[in-house]
């Protein structure tokens, strides 16, 4: 069998709305077959309208999509068969029970009853939700809906999965067990694209990333090489209660009683830090960073585009 280089191709990818308000602006993108992809971006950058694209929910204006080399325009059957789709909104019937939801969606693919069944029962319990299986869809938590949701878009088992938002209004401890799903999912060979606004998901998670600002693609790189540009970190150190004032030189740095917030360059490290507070007797009780990484040099990177911008 013939593996597919690319599971997704965008090229020159265009929207406007109105005949003048332009949403995307030449998008290209190269998504490799068994990727696990970060798309990012602000609020209104055009995340939703790629998505939408992608999934013929949204007419482009201008530019090709092609789906494990199907074109959406010329194969759109063979391109929808090879996508799922998690969509943030909830778009289910609502009446309909758990398990229905999942059977009738597979019944649109061709999957068999009997193998459909199975598969409903296999995704079900993965996503700890088999004992609501015949409740009526309303009558689930948000984040039970959410993963109802993710179940649906893998019972015709497509090679490449979208999820727009996929934990949000899940609880942290869910929001690991669902991504150890999709992890398993990936080491399977599936491919994955992810849109998230907690960022600390996408670097767990992704090997690449691009972002998308003003509707143009600034960034498409790995994780790691992204991250590499990192020139400073800035960390919270809890200290134990100390009476004389603490003096911390050669950093940027915020002190009060009990908190200590320092930025610290590539060049210097942390143990400076320690050095100068056990010189004054200062106990550290904890130490976290103030954003995750990736956090750190997305909010950068958005506001340095903002800047030119302006």
């Amino acid at each position: 069998m013939k593996i597919m280089r690319y599971a997704l191709q965008l090229s020159q990818i265009t929207k406007t709305y109105d005949g003048c308000i332009k949403v995307l602006q030449g998008i290209d993108l190269k998504i490799r077959t068994g990727d696990f992809y970060a798309l990012l971006g602000p609020n209104g950058a055009g995340k939703s309208s790629i998505i939408g694209i992608i999934s013929s929910l949204v007419n482009k204006s201008s530019g090709k999509v092609k789906v494990f080399n199907y074109d959406i325009d010329r194969d759109t059957v063979n391109a929808k068969r090879q996508l799922g789709l998690v969509p943030q909104e909830f778009n289910f019937n609502q009446f309909e029970t758990v398990m229905q939801i999942l059977v009738h969606q597979a019944g649109y693919y061709g999957v068999p009853y009997s193998e459909a069944m199975l598969r409903a029962r296999k995704y079900l319990e993965l996503l700890y939700i088999w004992e609501k299986r015949n409740e009526p869809a309303r009558m689930l938590s948000g984040g039970m809906k959410r993963r109802l949701m993710i179940a649906r878009a893998l019972m015709h088992e497509p090679k490449l999965l979208i999820l727009d938002e996929p934990t949000s209004g899940v609880d942290i401890e869910l929001r690991h067990s669902m991504w150890k799903l999709l992890e398993a999912l990936n080491a399977q060979g599936m491919t994955i694209i992810l849109t998230t606004h907690y960022l600390e998901e996408a670097e767990m998670l992704c090997r690449n990333i691009g972002i998308i600002q003003n509707g143009r693609m600034v960034e498409n790189t790995s994780i790691k090489e992204f991250l590499s540009r990192i020139t400073a970190e800035t960390f919270i150190l809890d200290l134990a209660p100390t009476k004389p004032a603490i003096k911390l030189e050669g950093y940027k740095n915020t002190i009060n009683t009990s908190t200590l917030e320092v930025e610290v360059r590539r060049n210097q490290g942390l143990n400076g830090v320690f050095s100068q507070l056990s010189a004054q007797g200062v106990q550290v009780l904890s130490m976290r960073n103030k954003r995750n990484r990736l956090e750190e040099l997305f909010f950068s990177m958005v506001n340095n585009q903002n800047e030119k911008c302006l």
